[in-house]
C-alpha cells in the first residue's frame, strides 16, 4: 500500500515583495536558524536588482533557466540498477532550481554571500552560471539513458 499525500503547509508570502517565491529563497538561504540574516542578504540582493528592472522578475526569470524538465531515477529491474528519465514535478522543480542556485553561491569563497548570491541570480537568469550548468549535465543524463524509458513507472 502506498503512503498517504502529506499535507504541505502553504507558505505566506514575504512582507517586503509580496511574493512566495522571495520567501521559499529566504528559507533556502537561510542556516542554523538564523531568518533575519538570511532576509537581509536576500533583500539585499534584491534591492541591487532594482536598477537593473524588476527584481522578482529578475528571480523568476533566472529560476526558470535553472528548473529541470527531466531527471533520472534509479529502478530496479531484474537484479541490474538502470537510470530511468521521469518528467519532474512543479513543486520539486523549485526546490531543485532553488537549491541548485544557493549552493552554486555557497560554493564560491572569499567574497560576502551577498555578492556571491547575486551574481549567481543574475547569471541564471542570463543564462550562464553554475546552477544553469547543473541543469544541463542533468538533462544530458537523462538523454543519454533515454533507451530506459519503457522502465519508468
Amino acid at each position: 500500500m502506498r503512503r498517504p499525500i502529506k499535507k504541505r503547509k502553504a507558505l505566506s508570502p514575504d512582507p517586503r515583495f509580496g511574493s512566495v517565491l522571495v520567501a521559499k529563497l529566504i528559507n533556502y538561504v537561510q542556516e542554523r536558524g538564523q531568518k533575519d540574516t538570511a532576509r537581509g542578504i536576500v533583500y539585499s540582493i534584491l534591492e541591487d536588482f532594482k536598477k537593473d528592472g524588476e527584481p522578482v522578475a529578475i528571480l523568476e526569470q533566472a529560476i526558470k533557466n535553472v528548473e529541470p524538465q527531466i531527471e533520472v531515477r534509479s529502478r530496479r529491474v531484474g537484479g541490474a540498477n538502470y537510470q530511468v528519465p521521469v518528467p519532474v514535478r512543479t513543486e520539486r522543480k523549485l526546490a531543485l532550481a532553488l537549491r541548485w542556485i544557493v549552493g552554486a553561491a555557497r560554493s564560491k569563497k572569499g567574497k560576502p554571500m551577498t555578492t556571491r548570491l547575486a551574481a549567481e541570480v543574475l547569471a541564471a537568469s542570463r543564462g550562464e552560471g553554475e546552477a544553469v550548468a547543473k541543469r544541463d549535465s542533468v538533462h544530458k543524463m537523462a538523454e543519454a539513458n533515454r533507451a530506459f524509458t519503457h522502465f519508468a513507472w
